[in-house]
């Protein structure tokens, strides 16, 4: 069994961040493990308090766990200062971290800023050059370009730009635009589309902390970028059609349905 970390803020409500991530991570047959850069008081409806960690404690967490075990990927959520921006980048460069998916996670689906405007800078110059993979959408793709994007063919520039920023691969989805959602891969070279059905939900808590958690699982697992982007689509695809309706707000995503449903036990 492979093993994947999760670099990520806390999410109370279990939708997003590390809980998201390690429940992707064992839905898709990885080991999860975690450094928790922050802890999020926060439901359905919206986020309510954030409280950073101390870099020295984020730093002791990733360190700690490269000292004793394998990491094979490495997944990249919340990191809200230029501190914990700098502290992790150094940390995974000092331990040759390899696979790393990088979500530049800036604002929550409610509207609450999870990265603080002066850490933009930081995290443009020492997180995006050791990615592997980063994936924002639409609304972080504009800021990291300082553009706005309207179109495919807009989000087919954007990538481009973003990869100029350093990223091996830069994956920018397109849940934000009408019509299909498309989410466009760009490796320097060529233009992947990858295409999925709109659906109808609300219950959409988490969609980006999975879809980035995925890819690093199937990278752990040997897949390589297009293929754990093409896979990393169906799952959450299939996790959006089946999420559950807790709460008021955004429910989350249902990260085992397909498991569920192969085990032939289905929840009500």
């Amino acid at each position: 069994m492979k093993h994947v970390l999760t670099v990520a803020g806390s999410d109370s409500c279990g939708g997003a961040g590390i809980q998201a991530d390690l429940k992707t991570f064992s839905a898709l047959g990885t080991y999860g493990m975690s450094a928790v850069t922050a802890v999020t008081a926060q439901n359905t409806t919206g986020v309510l308090m954030v409280q950073e960690m101390p870099a020295d404690l984020v730093a002791a967490q990733i360190n700690c766990l490269f000292d004793d075990i394998t990491v094979d990927a490495v997944k990249i959520g919340m990191v809200s200062s230029s501190e914990i921006i700098a502290t992790v980048a150094g940390c995974l460069a000092a331990k040759g971290a390899r696979h790393i998916v990088a979500d530049p996670v800036m604002v929550s689906k409610s509207g609450h800023q999870l990265l603080q405007p002066a850490a933009c800078a930081t995290l443009i110059e020492l997180l995006l050059p050791l990615a592997d993979v980063v994936t924002p959408n639409i609304p972080e793709a504009e800021v990291l370009i300082n553009g706005s994007i309207n179109t495919l063919a807009d989000m087919k520039q954007a990538a481009r730009e973003i990869y100029r920023l350093g990223p091996k691969h830069v994956v920018i989805k397109g849940g934000h635009l009408a019509g299909e959602a498309v989410d466009v891969l760009y490796d320097g070279r060529q233009v992947e589309l990858f295409a999925g059905p709109r659906l109808a939900t609300r219950h959409t808590h988490g969609t980006g902390c999975t879809f980035a958690a995925a890819i690093a699982a199937y990278l752990a697992r040997g897949f390589t970028v297009k293929e754990a982007v093409r896979a990393a689509k169906a799952y959450v695809t299939t996790a959006i059609a089946h999420g559950l309706p807790l709460g008021r707000g955004h429910g989350p995503t249902h990260h085992f349905y397909a498991l569920y449903k192969q085990a032939g036990v289905l929840p009500e």
